[in-house]
């Protein structure tokens, strides 16, 4: 694994601290009833399946939001390839703190490696292509930082973060405006009035809405559920253009049987939703005391 992509620790804190206060609320009743405060305790989180480990710092945050002196112990780093029954870290200190974190620690580490398991599995079929897996706004109310930065740990990429960073001209913005041509139109004038500049993709379905993009100029073309036929034209098309060229991506239906297939008509980037909004979470447990048994708890 290459340089682990960053994560903005300041934000994740905000997260956590929400996540923790959605599921403790008054107290962990269960926790305060049963174990002592002086009570102290190690614990292991171990990976049940194989994967890609993602979201150790924000495992680690959790712990330490209920309570600093619990110490988290990394066996391993982001981005790391984790067997089943490998233990992934140590989490030690105040055994309150610890089982009342476990599960909000839990859920983070295990959606977060589930994106960049599935990510990485995208990734390694598509090698040699030259095509590139991207992510979409398809993510988790309040986790989308977390989301996309798991995807960027599994080796993809992220396309835009929010709605404020590029445009992006879906079929009823198109329908909207009156047409391709208008509503890029607009898009030009307003950036030119408000002194900013950012890229311009558009939303295509047909071969003739691929000609109207063209036409004006834009950075981006989104082939949307196009056939690999249709897809093929479209990059033929598309290469027979000056260097400088639109982006060709390819969105809708994706999936690990058929990405070979979609990559390999020569496009230029493949997003999928799926990455985030349909997430296998990693089998990740957290074993406490040394008595072997796993706390999968809910």
């Amino acid at each position: 694994m290459g340089r682990i992509p960053s994560l903005d620790l300041k934000t994740v804190g905000k997260v956590i601290h929400r996540a923790i206060e959605e599921d403790v609320g008054s107290g962990d009743l269960s926790t305060l009833w049963t174990t002592q405060t002086t009570a102290s305790g190690k614990a292991h989180l171990i990976s049940n399946a194989e994967g890609i480990v993602a979201g150790l710092d924000v495992a680690a945050g959790t712990f330490e939001e209920l309570d600093s002196r619990i110490h988290f112990e990394r066996m391993l780093q982001d981005g790391d390839a984790v067997g089943s029954e490998q233990i992934i870290a140590e989490v030690s200190g105040p055994a309150r703190g610890i089982l009342t974190a476990e599960r909000t620690a839990l859920n983070f580490l295990q959606r977060m490696s589930g994106i960049a398991t599935s990510t990485a599995r995208f990734v390694r079929v598509v090698a040699g292509t030259g095509a590139r897996i991207f992510d979409t706004r398809k993510t988790v109310p309040g986790l989308r930082m977390l989301d996309k930065y798991a995807v960027r740990v599994g080796g993809g990429e992220n396309h835009r973060m929010g709605l404020y960073d590029m445009v992006l001209l879906k079929e009823n913005h198109v329908e909207a405006a009156d047409g391709i041509g208008p509503a890029v139109f607009a898009v030009r004038n307003a950036m030119e009035k408000e002194g900013r500049a950012v890229k311009i993709e558009v939303e295509v379905e047909t071969l003739a809405e691929l000609e109207d993009a063209i036409a004006v100029g834009v950075d981006w073309i989104m082939l949307d559920n196009m056939d690999l036929g249709q897809m093929c034209r479209a990059v033929e098309t598309v290469q027979k253009l000056p260097p400088i060229r639109p982006l060709l991506e390819a969105s809708g239906n994706v999936t690990l049987d058929n990405v070979r297939d979609v990559a390999e008509t020569g496009v230029d980037v493949i997003s999928i939703g799926a990455l985030t909004h349909s997430v296998d979470a990693l089998d990740i447990s957290l074993r406490f005391g040394g008595r072997g048994k796993a706390s999968r708890s809910s």
